[in-house]
């Protein structure tokens, strides 16, 4: 499980520090944030492989960070919340948690969790899915991306726009439709973010962004991924 990413969010500093040690003991990169605002900006600039999440946080709700983070991405969730009613198991699977582990309990447990969820999720290599072109390979399943076998650092919002562009390869896309897909459907996000954000990818993968060979501009209409057969 060497290089998977965790984002804890939980505002039990102790207990956060505790979970970070022994996840980080069996090769896992672990990151910690207190509050739905440190947790928003975290996951607006890192892709992670997985999220343990408390419900009660000083700022919202963990049901709130799940549901707006299933609006763009299906990275796996363990809630793991002192609130163990049958009303919060089931709101959390509902709205979309993978798992839900009650506190207080062990860190065997959890790690057995944590890693039983990380094999489902991208552990079977015949159900990965890779995308290349050029010097450039996506592995849509895994959430990782390499370049001229280098990896390549994404945030959140840049993995799950070019997994888009990935899943529809030589399809002009409209901008309205992308930032939809990307950014939720109700999103107000303006058109200039997904601007800025294609400059980004370009500039993290294309060899000459100013010139793109694969993220093509598609005037009047949005952008496409161009893969040659």
């Amino acid at each position: 499980m060497q290089d998977k990413h965790i984002l804890i969010i939980d505002d039990d500093e102790d207990l956060s520090f505790i979970i970070c040690e022994m996840l980080e003991g069996y090769g896992y990169q672990v990151t910690h944030a207190g509050t739905t605002e440190q947790a928003f900006s975290l996951l607006e600039e890192n892709t992670y492989h997985l999220i343990l999440l408390d419900i009660n946080l000083p700022d919202g709700t963990g049901f709130e960070v799940c549901k707006e983070l299933r609006r763009v991405s299906t990275v796996p969730v363990i809630f793991a919340s002192a609130r163990t009613s049958e009303d919060d198991r089931v709101t959390g699977f509902d709205i979309g948690g993978d798992d839900y582990l009650p506190k207080p309990y062990s860190m065997k447990e959890l790690l057995s969790r944590v890693n039983a969820l990380m094999r489902r999720t991208y552990g079977f290599s015949e159900q990965e899915k890779i995308v290349t072109f050029g010097g450039v390979s996506v592995n849509i399943t895994s959430r990782s991306v390499m370049k001229n076998g280098e990896v390549v650092a994404l945030s959140l919002r840049e993995f799950d726009l070019l997994a888009y562009l990935c899943e529809h390869p030589n399809v002009a896309l409209a901008k309205d439709k992308l930032i939809a897909e990307v950014w939720g459907a109700f999103s107000m996000v303006e058109p200039s973010t997904l601007t800025v954000h294609v400059r980004w990818l370009r500039e993290k993968l294309e060899d000459d962004p100013a010139n793109p060979m694969y993220i093509k501009t598609v005037y009047k209409v949005g952008y496409m991924l161009e893969i040659q057969e």
